[in-house]
């Protein structure tokens, strides 16, 4: 059987901030036997832009995702947010261009989050993962990735899968973080009310570790936990699931 190959497609964020979590991603992908490469011309896939209200500019990272992208077998990326952007609004941003809507069809079919691609396309639930040491960790459902793509169980059953990592449940998973991108900057009262709400939830459970499948998420809510001096540290979905790994399999 020929090996599974995807392209990463890292985001922003993460090549800007986090790139521990693009190595991490990389590193469990090729974990399970899949090749990953690189095409070094990306850039943004356009929700920064469109959410901001620039609509033309974002139909022209849009554009440009569909040539970088066009040959690629499958694509990764470690952000919800950033698939949703994708699969959500590609059509509409392009609509006209009707000649790239075959494209986009076939972008949206091949592009997935970290999650979705290890649980559903690969039928992976446990990555093989040992922790040296138990943690107890609980998972923040951010918004575009569950609401969006339906990504809800496939975090949940990797979790759960890591020997050594015992998953607490929060109340209120599924609430917002109060990040928005620029929500969080535009209505700075509201965001850090919905924050403080699930921080609160957070620190019930008693975990040593937040984690999700976005690292926008972790940012606002790990600077949070960071300013209070809180035990819990933020961290990402692909992260953790590569604390425990060993060699990759053969």
């Amino acid at each position: 059987m020929a090996r599974k190959r995807v392209s990463l497609f890292v985001t922003c964020l993460v090549d800007q901030f986090y790139p521990e979590v693009g190595e991490a991603t990389v590193r469990l992908l090729r974990h399970l036997g899949v090749d990953v490469d690189f095409p070094e011309a990306q850039t943004c896939c356009g929700q920064v832009a469109l959410n901001g209200g620039y609509r033309s500019l974002a139909a022209s990272v849009a554009r440009r995702f569909v040539e970088v992208f066009r040959d690629s077998e499958a694509i990764v990326a470690p952000s919800g947010s950033c698939v949703a952007t994708i699969h959500a609004h590609y059509a509409d941003l392009l609509r006209d261009e009707p000649e790239l809507a075959g494209e986009v069809a076939s972008l949206q079919a091949r592009t997935y989050e970290l999650s979705q691609y290890l649980a559903d396309v690969l039928g992976v639930d446990d990555v093989g993962a040992r922790l040296p040491s138990p943690v107890r960790a609980t998972y923040h459902d951010c918004c575009h990735a569950l609401r969006d793509l339906g990504v809800q169980s496939q975090p949940r059953k990797l979790l759960s899968s890591v020997d050594g990592l015992e998953l607490a449940e929060m109340k209120d998973s599924a609430a917002c973080c109060g990040f928005g991108g620029t929500f969080a900057v535009k209505f700075a009262d509201i965001s850090t009310a919905i924050l403080n709400e699930k921080l609160r939830n957070v620190d019930a459970t008693g975990a040593d570790v937040l984690t999700a499948v976005d690292a926008s998420c972790l940012m606002h809510m790990g600077g949070a936990l960071r300013r209070r001096g809180a035990r819990t540290r933020p961290l990402h979905l692909a992260e953790l699931l590569c604390e425990g790994l060993e060699e990759p399999r053969s």
